[in-house]
């Protein structure tokens, strides 16, 4: 493959891909610095995997692969130095009742979770099978299938809490 065919490919799926990118980046990252941040790293390691992408999945669940490693792989670096940062803007995402935004509150909510679980419910709600999300994030079908049940029951928990 040579260069401008790997800059030709490059643009188009991020094209393509941005809005799935920006919600993984929205989920992952605390501020809008970290978002710029993340979104970054997300989109170098992508020019640098182009090479390595061999057809074996589609483009869709190859980018997601790609883009959550690299959102989980950030995340954990960077969850002691914003720990506090975290805490704070967990705060300003919970809901009020002028804010009615349900997406916003599941968005919240879904920043929350631990590292692994807010991959699996980010490939749940873009429709992936247990099966792809265990070959994506490299668990077991039935470890899937367990945790997100757990995840479906804490977020009702959730929806309940903060209604009126």
């Amino acid at each position: 493959m040579t260069k401008k065919d790997q800059e030709h490919i490059f643009k188009e799926w991020i094209e393509e891909f941005k809005p799935l990118l920006f919600k993984i980046v929205k989920v992952y990252s605390n501020n809008l610095s970290d978002e710029n941040d993340l979104f970054q790293e997300i989109i170098i390691q992508i020019w640098k995997s182009i090479l390595n992408f061999k057809n074996r999945s589609s483009v869709h669940t190859w980018i997601y692969k790609v883009a959550l490693n690299t959102a989980i792989k950030w995340s954990t670096k960077n969850k002691n130095r914003k720990q506090e940062e975290l805490k704070e803007d967990q705060l300003l995402l919970t809901p009020t009742p002028q804010d009615n935004s349900n997406l916003e509150w599941l968005y919240g909510e879904i920043a929350k979770l631990d590292t692994l679980d807010k991959s699996l419910t980010l490939l749940m709600l873009d429709g992936f099978s247990y099966k792809e999300m265990a070959g994506i994030l490299g668990i077991t079908t039935s470890n899937v299938g367990v945790k997100i049940n757990r995840i479906k029951s804490h977020l009702q928990k959730q929806s309940k809490i903060t209604q009126p």
